[in-house]
């Protein structure tokens, strides 16, 4: 296989578009041990992935392990969380049953109540309202008369400035 081939083939490896014959191929390439300096990378992977792949466990494996794990922990596979861990646990769960209590109060206490129906007969919660506004009717009225007096107020104190003034002229 001449560079520019395998070139072609590692860039449709990297974008993972070759076919199982087109692997196999770089693989024998790789393996022949004469590999350019820039595939070198490229090299050292297939090589890699080989290695991996001839690897095999030993058949022991499976009873080395367990007999490891169980002198490991005095023969339990899985051990118990104890007393004083569940005791912190519950702690740290109370806490925050607690603050989210307390924090939820507060929240409901900072807004106002929603305002309820006092009357449940409508005519007689009519009535009210009409007795509240003619009650807000005559301080209107009575507003209206204190500032009628402040406007006689006001024109007095113009005439007054208009006559000084005129009187300043004169002089």
């Amino acid at each position: 296989m001449d560079l520019h081939e395998v070139e072609q083939l590692l860039e449709k490896y990297w974008q993972t578009e070759t076919t199982l014959e087109e692997e196999d191929r770089l693989r024998a390439y790789f393996a022949q041990g004469q590999v350019p300096p820039q595939l070198k990378a490229a090299a050292d992977l297939f090589t890699f992935f080989q290695a991996e792949k001839n690897k095999t466990l030993a058949e022991n494996f499976d009873g080395a392990v367990t007999k490891r794990l169980k002198a490991r922990q005095g023969g339990k596979l899985v051990t118990m969380i104890g007393w004083g861990n569940m005791a912190r646990i519950a702690a740290g769960i109370a806490v925050v049953v607690a603050a989210t209590f307390l924090i939820r109060q507060e929240i409901r206490k900072s807004y106002p109540k929603e305002a309820q129906d006092t009357y449940t007969d409508p005519q007689l919660a009519f009535e009210e309202t009409k007795r509240a506004l003619q009650m807000i009717s005559n301080s209107f009225g009575k507003a209206k008369k204190e500032a009628s007096k402040m406007q006689m107020l006001n024109e007095a104190e113009k005439k007054i400035q208009m006559k000084s003034d005129s009187d300043r002229i004169n002089i």
